[in-house]
């Protein structure tokens, strides 16, 4: 493996980053470059996924699909009250995919000449911003290279106790950029790279003002119903999770492990809240990749990063385009997005031509758990 998961978790769960897989290079060819003509290895996809130890996880789901082979396949219990399995009609949070969902709907717009990528946020959010950040253009926030501020005046959810204090907390999206808005901007937007879930915040904001619609009515018109994601939603005030669901659990410090299904999402709001499923999720990626969703001037968009010039503040290259982000293993270059909510964790990626793509969904119990399930999976896909 030529490069590792970096689990990086914000103090808030509306900036969740979740993990990325540190990657040089711009976009690739079309062409999986590394992939052989092999089948799918399925015994070790079963091995890696039924490890439930490395991270603590109550579940893992996965659905891969390696040229023509195809493979889905579960572990532990969706309910550990009842032992049930997770089943792929299942719905999960799914995090920070949302900001999937909000870029291909930005990227419509912009297609349909609604919303300039170059210009200034404050064209079509005036007076939400200080002045002083008027520079931030639609682009920059799409790409995380604003150089928004830290949040001021969040809660520390570093502990389980504290997510479960903190659990029915209720935020306004004007109120989650306010946060954001009491101390410079951390660098000259464009030059350099740091992943924010506020950049989502204001995109979904925007969503709303051209489009006259709440961002999810907005998401739910453009993309799920046109692809028949039936049981992909954006749920809004609602906490909970409706029909067939995996439960999310939290390991307290007492040892003790406590459901953290029901969650007000707030604080997600526009960057974290999607509630999805491993078949809808794979049906959007389809899509997204193929250009069913947009014409290619905008697809060819998701598959480019920054100037080489531009890094992440670790002086890494910088690995996230507009909606995606970049990861290589193996010599095989992935594009996708992950996704994290407490008691959950979802990554979803794809070679470009789609001869390799995947969708792990898995409900790890540590505040701030490790990637191996991840790392496990991917090796055996790229091997």
């Amino acid at each position: 493996m030529t490069s590792s998961w970096l689990s990086r978790r914000s103090l808030v769960r509306g900036s969740l980053a979740g993990a990325a897989l540190a990657a040089a290079g711009s976009a690739v060819p079309h062409t999986a470059v590394g992939l052989g003509r092999r089948p799918l290895d399925t015994r070790a996809l079963r091995a890696a996924l039924s490890d439930l130890a490395h991270p603590e996880a109550t579940s893992a789901q996965l659905r891969a699909v390696r040229d023509t082979d195809r493979w889905h396949g579960t572990a532990g219990a969706a309910d550990t009250a009842s032992g049930r399995g997770p089943r792929p009609g299942d719905r999960f949070r799914a995090g920070s995919v949302t900001k999937a969902f909000v870029a291909t709907v930005a990227l419509q717009l912009w297609a349909e000449g609604r919303v300039e990528l170059d210009a200034p946020v404050g064209r079509y959010l005036p007076g939400l911003l200080p002045a002083a950040f008027a520079r931030i253009t639609v682009a920059q926030l799409l790409d995380h290279t604003s150089g928004l501020p830290d949040h001021r005046g969040l809660p520390d959810l570093s502990t389980p106790e504290a997510v479960l204090r903190h659990r029915s907390d209720r935020w306004t999206p004007r109120e989650l950029v306010r946060t954001v808005t009491h101390d410079p901007l951390k660098f000259r937007p464009g030059t350099r790279q740091e992943y924010r879930g506020i950049n989502y915040v204001l995109l979904a904001l925007l969503v709303e003002e051209l489009t006259g619609q709440r961002y999810g009515a907005a998401i739910d018109a453009r993309v799920l119903r046109p692809l028949g994601l039936a049981r992909t939603s954006i749920p809004g005030a609602d906490p909970r999770l409706h029909g067939s669901h995996v439960h999310g659990y939290l390991r307290m410090t007492d040892g003790s492990l406590s459901d953290v299904t029901v969650y007000d999402q707030s604080s997600s709001w526009g960057e974290g809240e999607l509630v999805s499923t491993v078949d809808d999720l794979t049906r959007f990626q389809e899509a997204l990749f193929t250009g069913a969703l947009l014409p290619p001037r905008a697809t060819e968009k998701l598959f480019t990063l920054p100037p080489d010039s531009v890094r992440m503040l670790d002086g890494g290259p910088a690995r996230y385009s507009t909606g995606l982000q970049k990861a290589t293993v193996n010599g095989v270059t992935l594009w996708g997005k992950t996704g994290e909510t407490f008691g959950y964790r979802t990554r979803v990626f794809a070679t470009r031509d789609l001869r390799l793509r995947f969708v792990l969904a898995y409900t790890p119990t540590p505040v701030a758990a490790a990637e191996d399930m991840t790392q496990r999976i991917v090796s055996v896909l790229t091997s």
